[in-house]
């Protein structure tokens, strides 16, 4: 399963030593014993209502790239990018609704490679209708070594699993060209019709999150002794009451105090912290639902902070506020936004070693590119793309600190000096200002916040009750010096 780029690079190293490279079927000749079966979860075809383009159509934009890239042909094997190109859902991955699948793609053809029985009949039929056929998941090696036709063959050596890329190259009716996969910007950049219901999601989810924070709220003061995993039952409770949950996005993080400082922290039944009436709690969560994905982070106070921890939080929000405010040219790319994050944090010598923040998929994975906000990545930020914006503190045994919001990049006009943009929030959830040292916010950061909130307020006032209005009333009111 290894793509070229890593076999390529393991043979370079190996050839000093005179060793080679063989492929082995591990499932037949290592592995017998109790290796799971194929998934064989639901295969589903997603609207065209919330796709935006058909399969047919997603195909015709395809094939017009790659005869721009003077190819005929593609076997898509990224699961992201197939999910993308043909509205395929299933849940073979976990938070994830990835079908395990291939797609061959020729001037008139589309050729589907899964476990045909989990296709629901309705999905099969709307795929043939498309220009679609189906074959079975373990014949596309087979299929593709006898394959006659001729075809120019795009394939990206970096994610082409190795054996696929074999083949295709042995194949003397078919010419290999190794360049960067198309469907990755294609899909990068969110049509109207996917911007529109990720923002009715963004919406959903945000109402979930206000009622998990009352919940929390009132049963932290009524001395509930609560811990890291009631925290993701809650959650759990609100996000799934409607029809259009899917799946939790990626497992919650629910981190109290000191294991916040991990950034990748989970509990488990058998390790978890209480809640304490001191310091933070950190809450990074999300939901797949079936007009959007979500992606946030909130750093609730939950008693007395220290000097230190009102500190880290401030100086967290400026640099959260910093990138969500910033104006652009369209030259910007993903490394260069990233540092307009990391000043406020720099300025103290606090820095977090990772990206400020990651494309998010629609309906499909919570960590999706090409554009990301970290050093070294050289995408050109564009309308339509969407990315979080997650600097963070993490000092080891004493705190974590993230504040998470998903932005929309947009049109902020043009003038003599080029094209601009900034961003927009699709996250709607207040965030706590108890923490906040005023006096060591800007003007202009404190305006951006308290804009922000008013907004928030405005927009999921009208889902809630007259009892959670007065509450989301309280924790938006705007703030100063």
């Amino acid at each position: 399963t290894a793509n070229c780029t890593l076999v390529n690079s393991l043979k370079k190293a190996l050839e000093p030593k005179h060793g080679a490279i063989k492929t082995l079927f591990l499932e037949d000749e290592l592995w017998t014993e109790d290796r799971p079966a194929l998934p064989t979860t639901p295969a589903w075809i997603l609207p065209k209502e919330y796709a935006g383009f058909s399969p047919a159509e997603k195909l015709g934009q395809l094939r017009k790239k790659l005869e721009e890239l003077g190819c005929t042909a593609q076997l898509v094997g990224k699961l992201d990018n197939l999910a993308w190109l043909l509205n395929l859902r299933a849940m073979d991955i976990e938070c994830t609704p990835y079908a395990m699948a291939y797609c061959y793609v020729t001037p008139d053809r589309a050729v589907l490679f899964i476990h045909t029985a989990r296709v629901t009949p309705e999905a099969k039929a709307e795929l043939e209708a498309n220009g679609v056929t189906l074959a079975e998941y373990d014949s596309v090696l087979d299929f593709m070594a006898a394959e006659t036709e001729p075809q120019t063959v795009l394939a990206e050596s970096a994610t082409v699993n190795y054996a696929v890329y074999q083949v295709l190259e042995n194949n003397a009716a078919l010419t290999v060209k190794d360049l960067a996969d198309p469907l990755l910007p294609m899909k990068g950049v969110k049509n109207e019709v996917e911007l529109t219901h990720d923002k009715e999601a963004h919406l959903r989810d945000a109402v979930a999150m206000v009622r998990f924070q009352i919940e929390l709220e009132k049963r932290l003061e009524a001395g509930e002794e609560l811990t890291e995993l009631t925290v993701d039952e809650i959650l759990h409770k609100y996000r799934s009451t409607t029809d259009k949950f899917i799946v939790e996005s990626f497992g919650t993080i629910a981190a109290y105090g000191g294991n916040a400082a991990m950034m990748h922290y989970h509990a488990t039944p058998e390790d978890h912290a209480k809640l304490q009436r001191k310091g933070f709690l950190l809450v990074d969560s999300g939901a797949t639902y079936m007009d959007g994905t979500t992606d946030i982070t909130r750093t609730y106070p939950v008693g007395p902070l220290t000097e230190n921890e009102r500190k880290y939080y401030t100086w967290t929000l400026q640099s959260h506020i910093d990138i969500a405010r910033a104006v652009f040219l369209d030259y910007c790319t993903g490394f260069a936004l990233d540092s307009f994050a990391r000043g406020p944090l720099w300025a103290h010598k606090i820095n977090y070693r990772c990206g400020t923040g990651h494309g998010v998929g629609y309906i499909s994975s919570v960590h999706e590119g090409p554009q990301s906000l970290r050093p070294q990545n050289p995408i050109v930020f564009k309308e339509g793309m969407t990315i979080t914006d997650e600097p963070g503190v993490y000092e080891t045994d004493e705190v974590g600190i993230r504040i998470e919001n998903e932005l929309e990049c947009v049109d902020a006009g043009t003038n003599q000096y080029g094209h601009w943009l900034k961003f927009e929030p699709l996250t709607l959830v207040p965030i706590s200002t108890e923490p906040v040292i005023v006096d060591e916010l800007t003007r202009d950061q404190i305006n951006w916040l308290n804009a922000y909130h008013a907004h928030v307020y405005e927009m999921l006032s009208p889902r809630l009750t007259e009892v959670e209005k007065t509450w989301l009333k309280a924790k938006t009111a705007p703030i100063d010096r």
